[in-house]
């Protein structure tokens, strides 16, 4: 990513691409023009703690931009509605670390210090089967999902199985926040 993004931007000489820790960010505090973060934060030992970090590195009146996913939210269709339902509560509970993090990015934001502009939801949707098993880890997490005991393996095989047989939908909420420093 770190590569893609200097690559991207190699021809604009004030942009300066650095790789770090969230929590310890390699940046003089208050040198920071511009950030983004962008389904991070779900991940992090400490979300607040690392916004915290982001607002000690950001200058008066830098811009930033926070994107993460609502995964409560994680919808997948399927003829089997409760093991579509079990996929999400495993998924929120046991997959992402911080899996509503996309509902209180706003006011994670403003508890660091920075005020918040916008807070916009989004609904990417998929209907290819193949990009949102990739993107969501349909599989990987059924899977896991199975050889933890929280699905039954027929049936999660079923449900798997049954959702590459088309049309496929699923969809969760992105939040997105624009804010100031």
């Amino acid at each position: 990513m770190l590569a893609r993004a200097r690559a991207r931007t190699s021809d604009l000489p004030t942009v300066e691409i650095r790789g770090g820790d969230v929590h310890d960010l390699p940046v003089d505090p208050g040198t920071v023009d511009r950030a983004k973060i962008d389904r991070v934060l779900m991940h992090v030992a400490d979300p607040a703690e690392a916004l915290d970090q982001l607002h000690r590195a950001t200058r008066s009146g830098a811009r930033i931009g926070l994107a993460e996913p609502d995964w409560d939210t994680l919808i997948v269709d399927a003829e089997d509605l409760e093991t579509s339902r079990a996929f999400t509560r495993y998924t929120t509970a046991e997959v992402v670390r911080h899996a509503t993090i996309g509902r209180s990015l706003a006011r994670f934001a403003e508890q660091a210090g920075f005020r918040v502009e916008a807070v916009l939801a989004t609904t990417p949707v998929f209907r290819d089967f193949h990009e949102a098993d990739h993107t969501l880890g349909l599989g990987r997490n059924m899977q896991q999902a199975v050889n933890e005991g929280r699905v039954d393996r027929d049936r999660g095989r079923r449900w798997f199985a049954s959702l590459s047989q088309g049309p496929f939908y699923a969809s969760f909420t992105l939040v997105s926040v624009v804010c100031s420093r």
